[in-house]
């Protein structure tokens, strides 16, 4: 039996350190076989559902008390996502795409739904504060059905009236109730979850991951076939403007001085956005032309994400050394 937990956790460690190879891969297999993997898009709430927990495993009350008490990191990363970042998209993209039109709409969208649920699983992966990230995910959560209307009416002139309850059923089944399950674990067990079932459960949600970058990028499957040089340009803009959220989020966590566990959630939360809730409300309220450029960012979130982690994590060593260097 331990040889074969062993293996299990041997596994979760290949993935973690190969997602650089398998991230591009998913995304791949999405794209060339979406008739075949497409069926997969059903499960995703429920094994996403699964991961959350894995992650929330590590969050007990205290550092959840810890996380509200000291809101500095949440606060940055809500005002950055939902205000700085979509409008700089806007200014930006006007350059290239002019001031009306559906794809301009599209890009603008891309950056002001809320925080990628994807950010809980990358944040524990990296030894981050879970508890901020839930805290700052939900409070992004919540803000949405008003920031999106204001932000596209402001910015754009479009009137869209969101529907918070759907919105919320979803965070609830996929977020909320996993988290505080993993909460009450953790507490009734007083702290073996984190210890013990958290490293165990590790592996699977790598495998989920997976799952879902694969299931997610079939979605796109039929633009990456008809691709123009207008879809090719706005795919290289979203992918340019996601290296600059990544980057904004480690220049953010240097020049507040944040403590590691709080620069690894900036880190992940400016940079990832919830691509499906901007996909939904791309189809319900505008045209074709104005999905493309919401889908285009997972071409690049989570392969991003996994180069993102590896430089965050060199950047940490640094401070560390230099930390360690004026200690002696």
């Amino acid at each position: 039996m331990q040889k074969l937990f062993a293996y299990w956790k041997g596994l979760g460690t290949f993935i973690s350190s190969h997602l650089m190879i398998l991230v591009p891969l998913g995304i791949v297999c999405g794209i060339a076989f979406p008739e075949q993997i497409s069926p997969t898009r059903v499960i995703v709430p429920a094994i996403f559902a699964i991961m959350t927990y894995q992650s929330a495993l590590g969050v007990n009350l205290k550092s959840l008390k810890e996380a509200v008490a000291h809101p500095g990191a949440i606060f940055l990363a809500l005002v950055f996502a939902h205000v700085i970042t979509p409008v700089l998209a806007y200014f930006v993209g006007t350059i290239f795409f002019g001031y009306s039109s559906e794809i301009m709409t599209g890009i603008v969208l891309e950056y002001v739904v809320p925080i990628a649920t994807t950010s809980v699983m990358w944040v524990s992966m990296y030894r981050g504060n879970v508890a901020v990230v839930l805290a700052t995910l939900l409070a992004s959560i919540c803000i949405s059905p008003l920031t999106i209307p204001a932000t596209l009416h402001i910015l754009l002139g479009s009137r869209v009236e969101i529907s918070f309850a759907g919105m919320a059923a979803n965070m609830l089944f996929m977020v909320v109730i996993p988290a505080l399950a993993a909460l009450i674990t953790n507490e009734l067990t007083h702290g073996w979850a984190a210890r013990r079932l958290q490293p165990a459960l590790a592996p699977l949600s790598r495998i989920i991951l997976l799952v879902i970058i694969t299931s997610n990028t079939t979605t796109i499957a039929y633009y990456v076939r008809n691709l123009t040089p207008e879809l090719i340009g706005i795919t290289v803009f979203i992918g340019l403007f996601a290296v600059f959220n990544f980057l904004m989020g480690i220049i953010l966590g240097l020049i507040t001085h944040q403590k590691r566990d709080r620069f690894v959630c900036l880190t992940f939360e400016t940079g990832m956005r919830n691509i499906s809730a901007g996909a939904v409300l791309a189809v319900q309220y505008f045209g074709p032309a104005t999905v493309f450029p919401v889908m285009a960012g997972t071409f690049f979130q989570q392969f991003l994400g996994a180069v993102f982690g590896k430089v965050m994590e060199r950047v940490l060593e640094k401070l560390d050394s230099k930390k360690d260097a004026r200690d002696e």
